[in-house]
């Protein structure tokens, strides 16, 4: 019996078997996700937390594949995305182009593929001179104006 973390194809006309590992999935899959319009980042797990402080370069971070008890495919990615973009847009982009990438490089087909958006990463240009980010600058102006008036 084949290890779980490895899908098996069955050849159709000779009866062979190639076994693909999962983490191959992972890396084909990090990859397209890279290329995303409005992914800023991955974000991995302590596995590839730890490859990093080894010096080791994890291109399958972020993304976990596994099989369901159908035998179907599961992906669970988890980004970050640029702020100012619509999520549900970049969403569906990143589902459209995991799923087309691992059909054309393996001939599967992926099942489900979850987005999990862990985060917001903003650009320079959005960011005031104290690093901090002025998502709430208006909110934060409006109550110190308010506070002045009070005293």
């Amino acid at each position: 019996m084949a290890d779980s973390s490895k899908i098996v194809l069955n050849g159709q006309n000779n009866g062979d078997e190639i076994e693909i590992d999962s983490s191959v999935l992972e890396v084909i899959m990090g990859i397209a996700a890279e290329k995303v319009d409005g992914v800023a980042a991955l974000h991995g797990d302590v596995r590839s937390g730890l490859n990093r402080v080894l010096g080791r370069e994890d291109r399958g971070r972020g993304v976990t594949v596994k099989l369901d008890d159908d035998r179907n495919l599961i992906a669970d990615v988890y980004v970050s995305v640029v702020a100012g973009g619509y999520v549900p847009k970049i969403a569906m982009n990143l589902q459209k182009s995991l799923k087309q990438q691992v059909l054309q490089m393996t001939d599967l087909t992926l099942k489900e593929i979850n987005v999990h958006v862990v985060g917001l990463e903003f650009t320079e240009d959005e960011e005031d001179g104290s690093g901090t980010s002025k998502l709430f600058s208006d909110i934060d102006e409006k109550s110190s104006n308010e506070s002045t008036r009070k005293s």
